[in-house]
Parts: C-alpha cells; sequence; structure tokens
C-alpha cells in the first residue's frame, strides 16, 4: 500500500508539472512574444499567473525526485542521487528565468509611461530580460530535463521493472534528443521553437506524460518492487519488513 500511495502521488505530481509547465507559457504570452510590452499597457496579471504556475512547477519537479529516490535508489544508488541533482538544478534554473519576466512586470509598471528616447531604453532592457528567460528555458526545462527524466530516470525505470520497458525506452531516447536538441540550439543550427524542436521534444513529452498517467492508473510493478526489496537485503543483511519500509 506504501508503495502504491508512493507511485500515485509521483504520478500525480508529473502531471502537474505537465500541465504547469503547459499553462504557464499560454499566462505569459505577449511578455515573451510583444517587443514592446514593457511600455505598453500589458496583461501583469497574466504574467503574474504564470509565474505561480512555474512555481508550483518547482515544487512538482522536487517532489518527483523526492518520492522516487527511496525506491529508485535500490536500482543504483548513485545515478539515483543524480536524477535528484538533475531535478533540483533545473528547478533552480526556471527559478531564475521566472525573475526575468517579473523583473519586465515591475520595469513596466513603473516606467511604463515613457516616452521617446527612455521607452527604447526600456524595451532593450526588456528584450534582455526575455532573452535571458529563453535561455533558461533551453538549459533547464530543456536539456537538463533530458538528462534527469530522460536519461537518469529512463535508465532506472529501464532496469528496475517498474513500469513496462517499452514506456521507459521513451526516456532513453526522448532525453538524448532533448539534449542534442537543446546544444544545436546552443550552436545556432535552428530556432529554439522550430519543427525540429518539436521533432525532438516529442519523445521525451510522451514519455512524462505516459510516465504520469500509469503511474496514477496502475502503480509500481509489485514483482519489481520484490526483486528491489530482496536486491536490498542481500546488500544489507535488512530484515524485508525493514528493507520495504527504508
Amino acid at each position: 500500500m506504501d508503495h502504491r500511495r508512493t507511485a500515485m502521488v509521483t504520478g500525480t505530481l508529473f502531471v502537474i508539472t505537465f500541465v504547469a509547465a503547459v499553462a504557464a507559457v499560454l499566462m505569459y504570452g505577449s511578455v515573451l512574444s510583444d517587443p514592446n510590452y514593457v511600455v505598453g499597457p500589458g496583461a501583469d496579471g497574466r504574467v503574474k499567473l504564470g509565474a505561480f504556475l512555474e512555481v508550483i512547477l518547482i515544487l512538482a519537479n522536487v517532489g518527483t525526485a523526492v518520492t522516487l529516490y527511496p525506491i529508485v535508489k535500490r536500482q543504483h544508488e548513485s545515478v539515483a542521487i543524480g536524477y535528484v541533482a538533475a531535478r533540483v538544478l533545473e528547478s533552480a534554473i526556471i527559478a531564475v528565468g521566472i525573475f526575468s519576466l517579473l523583473s519586465i512586470v515591475t520595469l513596466r509598471q513603473e516606467f511604463g509611461g515613457t516616452a521617446g528616447a527612455g521607452a527604447a531604453s526600456f524595451v532593450t532592457a526588456a528584450r534582455s530580460m526575455v532573452a535571458f528567460h529563453d535561455w533558461t528555458f533551453l538549459l533547464g526545462p530543456g536539456f537538463l530535463a533530458g538528462v534527469g527524466n530522460g536519461i537518469l530516470l529512463g535508465y532506472l525505470m529501464y532496469r528496475s521493472r517498474l513500469v513496462p520497458r517499452g514506456m521507459a525506452m521513451l526516456g532513453l531516447i526522448g532525453g538524448p534528443l532533448v539534449a542534442v536538441s537543446g546544444v544545436a540550439v546552443l550552436f545556432g543550427l535552428y530556432e529554439q521553437v522550430s519543427g525540429w524542436s518539436f521533432i525532438a521534444t516529442l519523445p521525451e513529452m510522451l514519455w512524462e506524460g505516459s510516465l504520469g498517467i500509469y503511474l496514477i492508473v496502475r502503480g509500481f510493478s509489485s514483482s519489481a518492487i520484490r526483486s528491489l526489496e530482496l536486491a536490498g537485503v542481500e546488500r544489507t543483511g535488512t530484515p524485508p519488513v525493514l528493507a520495504a519500509v527504508g
């Protein structure tokens, strides 16, 4: 029952990350696309709501790592620690991106009525902050999510068989694709928002979405859980009941 509850909580957190990420981008809207947002009427409430959704995303990101770690560490503790570290670093980068967009809101509220040369300087500053946010999006939810959720978590799930191996292969395929795509964008091979980028991101999106839904509906494989517990007993000599708790 404890493992079933853990699976449901973890799956729910993955679904929250998926929904919150998409909703936040929709809320940001014009602040990302309109270069004159900082000197115009603005939609500050939507931007603040987007920032709040990304705070929820950060909490859910870290939550997935915290809930999974006690289970997946039995498969490979070093890789499990790496997954937690990748999720925390990804979340920290997302937070930096939030600050950049909220700074645009502050500029608009305090100096939005400025005209002439002064307005041009604020537009330039706002564009710089949007560019800063775009880079955090590339390196956080892009590159690091591919390494953490894709490669590391995909490996742990594939080896442990906690979920079907065919599903885990989505992570092992999608993770490297997202990471390589991030490097390609970094070196200017194509734009961050492009058809190539979407194609590279799609398997990772399917992996995270299907993993969340599967854990809510089906939970972890009971045979895989028993195998991990027995492996823990062999390594530590801990009685099975205590191994299941630990």
